[in-house]
Protein backbone atom coordinates (compact mmCIF):
# COMPACT_ATOMS: atom_id res chain seq x y z
CA UNK A 1 0.00 0.00 0.00
CA UNK A 2 2.95 2.26 0.88
CA UNK A 3 4.43 1.50 -2.47
CA UNK A 4 1.39 2.72 -4.14
CA UNK A 5 0.83 5.63 -2.72
CA UNK A 6 4.90 6.94 -3.18
CA UNK A 7 4.17 5.80 -6.86
CA UNK A 8 0.76 8.53 -7.01
CA UNK A 9 2.50 11.51 -5.05
CA UNK A 10 5.66 10.73 -7.90
CA UNK A 11 3.48 10.53 -11.12
CA UNK A 12 1.26 13.61 -10.96
CA UNK A 13 3.54 16.44 -11.31
CA UNK A 14 5.76 14.40 -13.68
CA UNK A 15 2.51 13.65 -16.71
CA UNK A 16 1.71 16.05 -19.57
CA UNK A 17 -1.17 16.01 -21.71
CA UNK A 18 -0.78 16.55 -25.39
CA UNK A 19 -4.00 16.97 -27.46
CA UNK A 20 -3.81 16.75 -31.03
CA UNK A 21 -6.12 19.04 -33.00
CA UNK A 22 -5.30 19.58 -36.74
CA UNK A 23 -7.75 17.85 -38.20
CA UNK A 24 -9.98 19.33 -40.86
CA UNK A 25 -13.37 17.32 -39.97
CA UNK A 26 -14.25 16.76 -43.38
CA UNK A 27 -17.22 14.22 -42.38
CA UNK A 28 -19.02 16.81 -40.70
CA UNK A 29 -19.17 19.55 -43.64
CA UNK A 30 -20.88 22.32 -43.70
CA UNK A 31 -20.90 22.69 -40.09
CA UNK A 32 -17.13 21.71 -40.04
CA UNK A 33 -15.21 24.32 -42.16
CA UNK A 34 -10.95 25.01 -42.46
CA UNK A 35 -11.49 28.00 -40.29
CA UNK A 36 -13.63 26.33 -37.47
CA UNK A 37 -12.93 22.32 -38.23
CA UNK A 38 -15.03 19.88 -35.94
CA UNK A 39 -12.74 19.85 -32.81
CA UNK A 40 -14.37 23.66 -33.03
CA UNK A 41 -17.81 22.61 -32.93
CA UNK A 42 -20.57 21.85 -30.09
CA UNK A 43 -21.29 18.95 -31.90
CA UNK A 44 -22.38 16.65 -29.01
CA UNK A 45 -23.34 19.52 -26.10
CA UNK A 46 -23.18 22.86 -25.91
CA UNK A 47 -19.16 23.22 -25.08
CA UNK A 48 -16.90 22.61 -28.32
CA UNK A 49 -15.28 19.30 -28.64
CA UNK A 50 -11.87 20.84 -28.01
CA UNK A 51 -12.82 22.53 -24.78
CA UNK A 52 -14.50 19.46 -23.71
CA UNK A 53 -11.30 17.29 -23.98
CA UNK A 54 -9.18 19.85 -22.03
CA UNK A 55 -11.78 19.85 -19.28
CA UNK A 56 -11.36 15.75 -19.16
CA UNK A 57 -7.68 16.08 -19.13
CA UNK A 58 -6.83 19.35 -16.66
CA UNK A 59 -8.54 16.84 -14.42
CA UNK A 60 -5.44 14.27 -14.55
CA UNK A 61 -2.67 16.80 -14.83
CA UNK A 62 -3.90 20.62 -14.53
CA UNK A 63 -4.47 23.17 -17.47
CA UNK A 64 -0.93 24.23 -17.27
CA UNK A 65 0.56 20.84 -18.46
CA UNK A 66 -2.32 20.50 -21.28
CA UNK A 67 -0.23 21.37 -24.85
CA UNK A 68 -2.48 21.41 -27.77
CA UNK A 69 -0.84 20.88 -31.25
CA UNK A 70 -2.62 21.81 -33.91
CA UNK A 71 -2.46 23.69 -37.38
CA UNK A 72 -0.79 27.43 -37.86
CA UNK A 73 -3.74 28.07 -39.40
CA UNK A 74 -5.87 27.58 -36.21
CA UNK A 75 -4.30 28.80 -33.53
CA UNK A 76 -5.83 31.87 -32.93
CA UNK A 77 -9.30 30.55 -33.00
CA UNK A 78 -8.44 27.97 -30.51
CA UNK A 79 -6.89 30.51 -28.36
CA UNK A 80 -10.39 32.44 -27.94
CA UNK A 81 -11.90 28.95 -27.86
CA UNK A 82 -9.51 28.12 -24.71
CA UNK A 83 -8.45 31.68 -23.14
CA UNK A 84 -7.74 30.07 -20.03
CA UNK A 85 -4.88 28.02 -21.86
CA UNK A 86 -1.45 29.63 -21.68
CA UNK A 87 -1.33 30.50 -25.06
CA UNK A 88 2.28 29.20 -25.28
CA UNK A 89 0.87 25.80 -24.78
CA UNK A 90 -0.42 25.69 -28.59
CA UNK A 91 2.05 24.25 -30.39
CA UNK A 92 1.27 25.37 -34.35
CA UNK A 93 2.81 22.92 -37.00
CA UNK A 94 4.03 24.92 -40.14
CA UNK A 95 2.46 22.31 -42.19
CA UNK A 96 0.34 18.98 -41.88
CA UNK A 97 2.76 15.47 -41.54
CA UNK A 98 0.45 13.69 -39.57
CA UNK A 99 0.86 12.13 -36.17
CA UNK A 100 4.30 10.95 -36.10
CA UNK A 101 5.55 14.63 -36.40
CA UNK A 102 3.35 16.18 -34.12
CA UNK A 103 4.21 13.67 -31.43
CA UNK A 104 8.10 14.16 -32.34
CA UNK A 105 7.80 17.69 -31.69
CA UNK A 106 5.59 17.68 -28.87
CA UNK A 107 7.61 15.06 -27.15
CA UNK A 108 10.77 17.63 -27.54
CA UNK A 109 8.67 20.40 -26.34
CA UNK A 110 7.15 18.26 -23.37
CA UNK A 111 11.10 17.80 -22.16
CA UNK A 112 12.17 21.34 -22.83
CA UNK A 113 9.80 22.99 -20.49
CA UNK A 114 9.32 20.12 -18.06
CA UNK A 115 12.14 17.89 -18.28
CA UNK A 116 11.23 13.84 -18.43
CA UNK A 117 8.06 13.41 -18.62
CA UNK A 118 5.14 10.99 -18.90
CA UNK A 119 3.00 11.68 -22.11
CA UNK A 120 -0.60 10.91 -22.20
CA UNK A 121 -1.86 11.45 -25.90
CA UNK A 122 -5.42 12.10 -26.73
CA UNK A 123 -7.34 13.14 -30.09
CA UNK A 124 -9.13 16.34 -29.43
CA UNK A 125 -12.82 15.18 -30.39
CA UNK A 126 -13.83 11.89 -28.59
CA UNK A 127 -16.89 11.37 -26.57
CA UNK A 128 -15.87 9.83 -23.09
CA UNK A 129 -18.05 9.05 -20.30
CA UNK A 130 -17.65 8.68 -17.07
CA UNK A 131 -14.93 11.13 -16.73
CA UNK A 132 -13.70 8.72 -13.37
CA UNK A 133 -13.13 5.82 -14.62
CA UNK A 134 -11.32 6.94 -17.78
CA UNK A 135 -9.04 9.06 -15.02
CA UNK A 136 -8.59 6.03 -12.86
CA UNK A 137 -7.58 3.96 -16.25
CA UNK A 138 -4.60 6.76 -17.34
CA UNK A 139 -3.60 6.96 -14.03
CA UNK A 140 -2.58 3.23 -14.25
CA UNK A 141 -0.99 3.65 -17.68
CA UNK A 142 0.98 6.58 -16.44
CA UNK A 143 2.38 4.81 -13.43
CA UNK A 144 3.11 1.65 -15.50
CA UNK A 145 5.00 4.38 -18.17
CA UNK A 146 6.45 5.77 -15.58
CA UNK A 147 8.39 2.53 -14.42
CA UNK A 148 8.73 0.43 -17.35
CA UNK A 149 10.09 1.60 -20.99
CA UNK A 150 6.41 0.60 -22.81
CA UNK A 151 4.36 2.30 -24.89
CA UNK A 152 0.41 1.79 -23.99
CA UNK A 153 -2.67 2.37 -26.02
CA UNK A 154 -6.13 1.98 -24.51
CA UNK A 155 -8.79 -1.02 -26.01
CA UNK A 156 -12.48 -0.70 -26.09
CA UNK A 157 -14.41 -3.32 -26.43
CA UNK A 158 -16.13 -3.59 -29.63
CA UNK A 159 -19.80 -3.73 -29.71
CA UNK A 160 -20.11 -4.58 -33.58
CA UNK A 161 -17.63 -5.03 -36.23
CA UNK A 162 -16.29 -1.93 -36.99
CA UNK A 163 -14.12 -1.89 -40.24
CA UNK A 164 -13.60 1.89 -39.66
CA UNK A 165 -11.84 1.48 -36.38
CA UNK A 166 -8.15 -0.12 -36.58
CA UNK A 167 -8.02 -3.51 -33.59
CA UNK A 168 -5.84 -4.44 -31.06
CA UNK A 169 -5.16 -8.04 -30.60
CA UNK A 170 -4.55 -8.74 -27.01
CA UNK A 171 -1.21 -11.00 -26.01
CA UNK A 172 -0.82 -12.14 -22.55
CA UNK A 173 -2.53 -10.25 -19.59
CA UNK A 174 -0.25 -8.26 -17.03
CA UNK A 175 -0.50 -8.61 -13.70
CA UNK A 176 0.14 -4.67 -12.76
CA UNK A 177 -3.31 -3.71 -11.79
CA UNK A 178 -5.71 -5.66 -10.23
CA UNK A 179 -8.61 -3.33 -10.80
CA UNK A 180 -7.77 -2.96 -14.69
CA UNK A 181 -6.99 -5.54 -17.46
CA UNK A 182 -3.61 -4.52 -18.78
CA UNK A 183 -2.10 -6.96 -21.61
CA UNK A 184 0.75 -7.36 -23.94
CA UNK A 185 -0.35 -5.98 -27.10
CA UNK A 186 0.54 -9.06 -29.83
CA UNK A 187 -0.21 -6.77 -32.79
CA UNK A 188 -1.89 -4.25 -34.55
CA UNK A 189 -4.54 -4.55 -36.94
CA UNK A 190 -6.02 -1.78 -38.94
CA UNK A 191 -9.26 -1.49 -40.37
CA UNK A 192 -10.07 -4.81 -41.69
CA UNK A 193 -12.36 -5.66 -44.25
CA UNK A 194 -16.03 -6.77 -42.78
CA UNK A 195 -15.87 -10.21 -42.95
CA UNK A 196 -12.09 -10.09 -41.17
CA UNK A 197 -14.11 -7.65 -38.31
CA UNK A 198 -17.05 -9.76 -37.74
CA UNK A 199 -14.19 -13.08 -37.35
CA UNK A 200 -12.25 -11.35 -34.89
CA UNK A 201 -15.33 -10.09 -33.00
CA UNK A 202 -16.89 -13.67 -32.72
CA UNK A 203 -13.42 -14.95 -31.91
CA UNK A 204 -12.61 -12.47 -28.60
CA UNK A 205 -8.91 -11.46 -28.02
CA UNK A 206 -9.18 -8.06 -30.24
CA UNK A 207 -10.16 -4.56 -28.50
CA UNK A 208 -10.86 -1.32 -30.80
CA UNK A 209 -7.93 0.22 -30.80
CA UNK A 210 -8.83 4.26 -29.18
CA UNK A 211 -6.16 6.57 -30.61
CA UNK A 212 -5.09 7.71 -27.28
CA UNK A 213 -1.52 6.89 -25.80
CA UNK A 214 1.15 7.06 -22.69
CA UNK A 215 4.60 6.72 -22.72
CA UNK A 216 7.28 8.25 -21.31
CA UNK A 217 9.69 10.96 -23.28
CA UNK A 218 12.49 8.99 -23.01
CA UNK A 219 10.57 5.49 -24.32
CA UNK A 220 9.34 7.30 -27.04
CA UNK A 221 11.92 9.15 -28.13
CA UNK A 222 13.56 5.62 -28.29
CA UNK A 223 11.31 4.10 -30.57
CA UNK A 224 11.05 7.36 -32.85
CA UNK A 225 15.03 6.69 -33.23
CA UNK A 226 14.75 3.39 -33.94
CA UNK A 227 11.99 3.39 -36.64
CA UNK A 228 11.98 7.09 -38.11
CA UNK A 229 15.38 8.84 -36.66
CA UNK A 230 14.91 11.48 -39.24
CA UNK A 231 11.88 12.95 -37.33
CA UNK A 232 14.24 13.97 -34.23
CA UNK A 233 17.11 14.26 -36.08
CA UNK A 234 15.20 17.44 -37.93
CA UNK A 235 13.20 18.43 -35.08
CA UNK A 236 15.42 18.32 -32.28
CA UNK A 237 17.79 21.44 -33.57
CA UNK A 238 14.75 23.35 -34.32
CA UNK A 239 13.64 23.30 -31.00
CA UNK A 240 16.73 23.44 -28.98
CA UNK A 241 18.14 26.56 -31.20
CA UNK A 242 17.94 29.44 -31.90
CA UNK A 243 16.23 29.39 -35.52
CA UNK A 244 12.37 29.66 -34.20
CA UNK A 245 9.90 29.90 -36.32
CA UNK A 246 12.08 29.88 -39.86
CA UNK A 247 14.05 26.62 -38.27
CA UNK A 248 10.60 24.91 -37.59
CA UNK A 249 9.68 25.22 -41.13
CA UNK A 250 12.99 23.74 -42.11
CA UNK A 251 12.50 20.87 -40.15
CA UNK A 252 8.79 20.18 -41.03
CA UNK A 253 9.68 20.47 -44.94
CA UNK A 254 11.74 17.18 -44.13
CA UNK A 255 9.72 15.22 -42.48
CA UNK A 256 7.35 12.51 -44.74
CA UNK A 257 4.16 11.89 -43.88
CA UNK A 258 3.12 9.17 -41.73
CA UNK A 259 1.04 8.64 -38.60
CA UNK A 260 2.12 7.26 -35.32
CA UNK A 261 0.63 4.27 -35.98
CA UNK A 262 2.48 3.15 -38.80
CA UNK A 263 5.58 4.89 -37.85
CA UNK A 264 5.93 3.34 -34.46
CA UNK A 265 2.95 1.37 -32.63
CA UNK A 266 2.77 -1.39 -35.52
CA UNK A 267 6.37 -1.91 -35.53
CA UNK A 268 7.39 -1.83 -31.52
CA UNK A 269 7.97 -5.12 -29.34
CA UNK A 270 7.33 -2.69 -26.55
CA UNK A 271 3.09 -1.84 -26.64
CA UNK A 272 0.85 -2.58 -23.83
CA UNK A 273 -3.17 -1.94 -23.98
CA UNK A 274 -5.30 -0.97 -21.28
CA UNK A 275 -8.50 -2.11 -21.37
CA UNK A 276 -11.04 0.50 -21.23
CA UNK A 277 -13.39 0.57 -18.44
CA UNK A 278 -15.46 3.77 -19.52
CA UNK A 279 -17.71 4.43 -22.66
CA UNK A 280 -15.75 5.80 -25.93
CA UNK A 281 -16.91 6.80 -29.05
CA UNK A 282 -15.12 8.50 -31.78
CA UNK A 283 -18.27 10.40 -33.39
CA UNK A 284 -16.64 10.07 -37.15
CA UNK A 285 -19.66 11.16 -39.00
CA UNK A 286 -22.84 12.89 -38.68
CA UNK A 287 -24.48 9.45 -38.32
CA UNK A 288 -22.89 8.77 -35.31
CA UNK A 289 -23.95 12.16 -33.56
CA UNK A 290 -27.22 10.10 -33.02
CA UNK A 291 -26.87 8.59 -29.68
CA UNK A 292 -25.53 11.83 -27.84
CA UNK A 293 -28.66 14.18 -29.23
CA UNK A 294 -31.84 14.74 -27.89
CA UNK A 295 -34.89 12.52 -29.77
CA UNK A 296 -38.76 12.67 -30.44
CA UNK A 297 -40.97 10.34 -30.05
CA UNK A 298 -39.77 8.72 -33.64
CA UNK A 299 -36.23 9.00 -33.05
CA UNK A 300 -35.17 11.75 -34.92
CA UNK A 301 -31.83 13.31 -33.41
CA UNK A 302 -31.53 16.66 -33.23
CA UNK A 303 -29.65 19.65 -32.65
CA UNK A 304 -31.87 22.55 -33.11
CA UNK A 305 -35.72 22.36 -32.99
CA UNK A 306 -37.52 19.66 -35.27
CA UNK A 307 -41.38 19.34 -35.88
CA UNK A 308 -41.80 15.97 -37.80
CA UNK A 309 -44.70 14.32 -39.42
CA UNK A 310 -44.42 10.89 -40.60
CA UNK A 311 -41.05 10.74 -40.69
CA UNK A 312 -38.25 8.79 -38.35
CA UNK A 313 -34.38 8.14 -37.52
CA UNK A 314 -33.28 11.25 -39.37
CA UNK A 315 -30.49 13.21 -37.69
CA UNK A 316 -30.61 17.16 -37.82
CA UNK A 317 -27.90 19.33 -36.66
CA UNK A 318 -28.00 23.17 -36.71
CA UNK A 319 -25.56 25.53 -35.67
CA UNK A 320 -28.38 28.10 -34.79
CA UNK A 321 -29.67 26.12 -31.97
CA UNK A 322 -32.64 27.70 -31.84
CA UNK A 323 -33.53 27.16 -36.09
CA UNK A 324 -36.69 25.03 -36.84
CA UNK A 325 -36.18 21.97 -39.37
CA UNK A 326 -39.42 20.30 -40.52
CA UNK A 327 -39.27 16.94 -41.96
CA UNK A 328 -42.30 15.26 -43.66
CA UNK A 329 -42.19 11.52 -44.92
CA UNK A 330 -38.32 10.73 -44.75
CA UNK A 331 -36.58 8.42 -43.24
CA UNK A 332 -32.27 7.57 -42.42
CA UNK A 333 -31.50 11.20 -43.48
CA UNK A 334 -28.86 13.83 -42.21
CA UNK A 335 -30.18 17.18 -42.04
CA UNK A 336 -27.73 19.21 -41.65
CA UNK A 337 -27.72 23.63 -41.22
CA UNK A 338 -24.67 26.23 -40.86
CA UNK A 339 -24.63 29.46 -41.97
CA UNK A 340 -25.73 29.43 -45.50
CA UNK A 341 -25.22 25.85 -46.51
CA UNK A 342 -27.09 23.15 -45.98
CA UNK A 343 -26.33 19.43 -46.42
CA UNK A 344 -29.11 16.92 -46.89
CA UNK A 345 -28.18 12.73 -47.82
CA UNK A 346 -29.00 9.53 -46.80
CA UNK A 347 -27.40 8.26 -43.45
CA UNK A 348 -26.12 5.32 -45.09
CA UNK A 349 -23.95 6.88 -47.53
CA UNK A 350 -22.13 9.11 -45.28
CA UNK A 351 -18.88 7.79 -45.81
CA UNK A 352 -19.53 9.54 -49.44
CA UNK A 353 -19.37 13.11 -48.19
CA UNK A 354 -15.63 13.50 -48.08
CA UNK A 355 -16.10 13.04 -51.93
CA UNK A 356 -18.18 15.52 -52.70
CA UNK A 357 -16.27 17.82 -49.88
CA UNK A 358 -13.24 17.60 -52.17
CA UNK A 359 -15.40 18.15 -54.95
CA UNK A 360 -16.61 21.74 -54.16
CA UNK A 361 -12.85 23.07 -53.41
CA UNK A 362 -13.92 25.94 -55.48
CA UNK A 363 -16.57 27.01 -52.58
CA UNK A 364 -15.92 28.40 -49.50
CA UNK A 365 -14.88 25.69 -46.92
Amino acid sequence: MARAKTAKRKRGPGAVAVLLAGGTGTRFWPASTRARPKQLLPLVSEDVMLSETVARVAGLVGRERVLIVTSASLRSAIARALPELPRRNILAEPEKKDTAAAIAWATLEVEKRFGASVMAVFPSDHVIHPTAAFHAAVRSAIEQAAAVPCLYTFGIPPTHPATGYGYVELGARLEVDSALEHHAVARFVEKPAAARAAEMLAGGGYLWNSGMFVWSTATIKDELARFVPGHLEALTPAVHGRGGATALRRAFAQLPAISIDKAVMERTDRARCVKAPFTWADVGSFPALAPFLRKDAHDNAHRGRVAAHAARDNVVWCADADELVALLGVEGLVVVRAGKRTLVMPSARAEELKALVASLEDVEL
